[in-house]
């Protein structure tokens, strides 16, 4: 790896440490970053110079045939776009300087990622999960001083939800951890000690949020001209916001036609649709073997199909272990997440929510309802277990050209390592699903669903796009979704929020799912019957979780 490469990454694992946890970088797993603003101004003196350097190895360069047959000028200008993002984060100050879930967010999952993945000896994960937990006081104490921005009514309540949620986890339930990995005596008492510390900050950042005056005003939109930079720097989109969105809206129509019509077919009616989902779930005593059973026919199709290499990555679904339980609905917690690209383990896991006692019947009866056979097949084998995040994941990691591609989707506290990453981890998942309906791997009932998912991606593109270039109020995107896609009120609000957050995010999934579909079609028109599922694929997922649209530049400009 050449040495400007080298001193990207090192800057970014050393200011991001709970990311480089999550990749498998352990050198920082004691502590939590710095966000204060002149430790940011201070990384902005570091990106001058990182971009100095940059610059002097690997000049700016839209030469695709160059990049796509030399990775370390590809790197180069990842490397460079990467930059360009965070420069935005800090200088809007919509992020760490408005966004108070963002750091609470910061503080659970620095923890929560060390019990999910601890490092390699327990010795050594006690000692981390205790310095965390420690150091966890000092990272929120500085967010009072930061948070000088007005901050949206929405936001604080998903932190001080978050604050109550992780305040009960790191007091309560850290001694359920604890026993499940054999802890001695004396570890047991730092790490409750520890975690009694970080629950007594929890409960004091709630109560600074709560007594905040409640700034209606604040606004949740990062502005057109910010967000056209996500596009061309985060995105690699030569396509202006405003082209976008038109494209979207457009298509929206077409979908829900498309969307009622089968509804209709399966089940009668839109309303019937999400009944008849429901009561098709597995038996209580077959639930947790579906998912398997599930995984390994997607293989088997995959291989029958010949439509991608499928890397040696078994995944085992498997209960959420019970200290998670009770937080992980009401977290960023998620089922599946990117095994870490830079420390390799045997062992791959799905979380799956338990039924079995102490669950009541009629909370194991809900559960079955919402995990029912159509959300196993689409969301937890399809789009993340299996053919889409998992073989992704595993493409990105053993076959990856670029350095900054095998690390750049990697699930952490709030979000992925790095925006670059997200056309491709989540073009590439709904892609999957797109490809197991084309191809006839789908039940009727399931062919419904996955065209609702189709139709709700087109309107996340369009409130997205419209909430941050300031054509929509944040009520006017809660209507949009009750009233175009038939959200209830309470998940409208959920998504519009999550929405606001995180600018540049929703758009992802359909300007990579979109952007696979052209180019699969540009590199068949150009094959002719010398095209192949797998060769397209496969030479596809080599790039690693780069933009889909960069990615697009490189294959056609190969040949």
């Amino acid at each position: 790896m050449s040495a400007p490469i080298e001193q990207f990454l090192e800057q970014y694992f050393f200011r991001h440490p709970v990311n480089a946890t999550f990749t498998g970088i352990r050198l920082y797993d004691h502590e939590l970053p710095d966000w204060t603003r002149e430790v940011r101004d201070d990384e902005q003196d570091e990106f001058e110079a990182l971009t100095i350097a940059l610059d002097d190895a690997y000049p700016p360069s839209e030469d695709w045939g160059e990049l796509a047959r030399n990775p370390a000028q590809l790197d180069a200008e990842l490397a460079r776009a990467s930059m360009d993002v965070r420069q935005l984060e800090f200088e809007s100050r919509y992020f760490h300087d408005k966004n108070p879930a963002l750091w609470t967010g910061e503080a659970l999952f620095g923890v929560i990622g060390l019990m999910l993945r601890p490092p390699a000896t327990v010795e050594e994960a006690f000692a981390s999960i205790a310095m965390r937990l420690h150091d966890l006081p000092r990272f929120l104490a500085d967010m009072p001083h930061t948070l000088t921005e007005p901050m949206p009514p929405q936001w604080v309540a998903r932190a001080v939800r978050e604050c109550a949620v992780g305040a009960d986890l790191f007091r309560f339930k850290l001694a359920m951890w604890l026993d499940a990995h054999g802890a001695d005596d004396a570890s047991r008492m730092w790490v409750l000690e520890a975690g009694d510390v970080a629950a007594a900050a929890l409960d004091a950042t709630a109560a600074w949020l709560a007594a905040q005056p409640v700034q209606h005003e604040a606004s949740m939109s990062l502005g057109a001209e910010a967000y056209d930079v996500l596009l061309r720097r985060g995105h690699f989109c030569e396509v202006n916001a405003d082209a976008l969105l038109e494209r979207a809206q457009q298509a929206l129509p077409d979908a829900r036609e498309r969307f009622e019509s089968l509804a209709i077919e399966v089940a009668g009616s839109v309303e019937a649709l999400a009944e008849a989902l429901a009561d098709d779930h597995p038996a209580p005593a077959w639930y947790l073997s579906a998912f398997a059973e599930k995984w390994e026919q997607c293989r088997e199709f995959a291989a029958d199909h010949d439509l991608v290499t499928w890397g040696d990555w078994p995944l085992r679904y498997v209960p959420m272990p019970a200290w998670a339980a009770d937080a992980a609905p009401q977290l960023y917690f998620l089922f599946y997440r990117s095994p870490a690209p830079l420390e390799s383990r045997d062992d791959h896991v799905y979380l799956v929510p338990p039924i079995d006692p102490p669950v009541s019947e009629t909370e194991r009866d809900r559960r079955l309802r919402q995990w029912n056979h159509s959300a196993i097949t689409l969301n937890h084998v399809v789009h993340h277990g299996a053919l889409g995040h998992h073989v992704q994941n595993w493409h990105a990691t053993h076959r990856s050209t670029s350095r900054i591609g095998s690390v750049a989707a990697v699930d952490c506290a709030s979000r992925i390592g790095l925006f670059q990453g997200g056309s491709m981890a989540e073009g590439w998942a709904c892609y999957a699903t797109e490809l197991a309906d084309e191809l006839g791997f789908l039940t009727p009932l399931e062919q419904a669903s996955e065209q609702q998912s189709r139709l709700r991606m087109l309107a996340r593109t369009i409130v997205d796009i419209s909430l941050h270039t300031g054509r929509m109020t944040f009520d006017d995107a809660v209507e949009f979704y009750e009233a175009e896609v038939g959200m209830p009120h309470s998940a409208a609000t959920a998504e519009a929020v999550k929405n606001s957050m995180f600018p540049g995010t929703a758009v992802m999934y359909w300007l990579g799912t979109q952007g696979i579909l052209d180019l699969r079609e540009a590199v068949r028109a150009r094959d002719g019957a010398a095209f192949s599922y797998r060769a397209f694929h496969d030479a596809l997922l080599s790039r690693g979780s780069i933009p889909v649209l960069l990615a697009a530049r490189l294959l056609l400009a190969e040949d």
